[in-house]
């Protein structure tokens, strides 16, 4: 893990959400995003992305630590902390995707078009 704890400590989400069906978690933790963007409450780490003095380059450099936390824990064999890092990585794309309204949609008709 990176170190920072649940990346959306605070948030509502993360540990033991377990009403949301697992073909729906994306979904849901994206409308919380942008939940986030818009009502940027005190105390969100989500929502502090969104307002960091570094502006875009703080969701940017996580999305690029994460996926190098990613890479090193695929390169150990480590399948759990390659699962928590993706899920990391996964979360703070999502957050550039909503820094940047591109929705989820977008997101699947452009892997639709590669498939």
């Amino acid at each position: 893990m990176s170190g920072d704890g649940d990346e959306t400590a605070g948030d509502g989400h993360g540990a033991g959400d377990g009403d949301v069906p697992d073909d729906a978690v994306l979904d849901e933790l994206f409308a919380t995003i942008e939940s986030r963007k818009r009502e940027l409450p005190e105390g969100s780490y989500t929502a502090s992305l969104f307002t960091h003095e570094k502006g875009d380059n703080a969701a940017l450099e996580k999305v690029g630590e994460e996926s190098t936390e990613a890479i090193l824990a695929a390169k150990d064999g480590d399948t759990e902390a390659l699962a928590g890092e993706s899920a990391d990585l996964v979360y703070h794309l999502l957050v550039v995707l909503s820094m940047n309204d591109v929705g989820l949609a977008d997101l699947r008709a452009e892997l639709r078009d590669r498939f």
